[in-house]
């Protein structure tokens, strides 16, 4: 007890410099996250429903981005066809960053530009959605598969900071971390994109639930 008693936990003005500076950048994350609740909690509402929408019709949930970004949509990816928080049937979801050998053949043969607007060419159809990830708005590549998306009556959902509006303006939503930071920009990209795998799980849950409930009623009776 007396060793547990003299172990005091430092009081923040005793904290040595990474102390301080790790408190700091979580003030500075906490503030960004307070911001976009604000800004955009509308605009994720929103691209849950056009998720919502693309899944429940057969459609496809498609991701892209670059370095930081590209990670963030393989990730999102996999939340939404594998698991979020519960058990439950995959949802159709796809990185267009995920294949190694696509990537650096297009890259090579057409140009960077283009790796992630051909494949999207050939896969994407009217009413599926292409989340496009850049934290400065200005990613070519991404740019161009957000244009491809319009021409394949796709929904298109922009997640950008602050410098990427002009962007975002090409894009039916807009997913914006109210940062100029890269850092807090790619925390408010992951945290939004959570929320909105965890909107898109609940409503399609509750959604199918009472239809599969049927279902068993129905199969219980023919097997009496």
């Amino acid at each position: 007890m007396k060793r547990g008693r003299t172990a005091k936990r430092r009081a923040p003005a005793d904290a040595g410099p990474l102390e301080r500076q790790a408190r700091a950048s979580l003030k500075a994350a906490a503030v960004t996250a307070a911001r976009t609740e604000r800004t955009t909690a509308a605009a994720i509402a929103a691209a849950a429903e056009a998720m919502i929408a693309c899944l429940e019709g057969g459609g496809t949930v498609f991701f892209c981005g670059n370095g930081g970004s590209a990670a963030d949509a393989e990730h999102l990816a996999g939340e939404l066809s594998g698991r979020y928080l519960v058990d439950r049937p995959a949802f159709s979801a796809l990185s267009l960053t995920a294949n190694t050998a696509t990537l650096t053949a297009i890259g090579n043969d057409y140009g960077f530009e283009h790796v992630f607007a051909r494949p999207l060419s050939g896969m994407g159809k009217p009413g599926d959605v292409l989340v496009a990830i850049t934290t400065s708005g200005r990613s070519r590549n991404v740019q161009r598969a957000v244009e491809t998306a319009h021409g394949l009556g796709m929904v298109t959902i922009g997640m950008t900071g602050e410098k990427g509006r002009a962007f975002t303006a090409h894009c039916d939503i807009a997913l914006i971390t109210p940062s100029a930071t890269t850092p807090r920009i790619q925390e408010g990209h992951i945290v939004m994109g959570h929320i909105v795998c965890e909107l898109v799980e609940r409503a399609l849950l509750r959604r199918t639930a009472p239809a599969r409930r049927g279902t068993r009623r129905r199969r219980s009776r023919r097997s009496a």
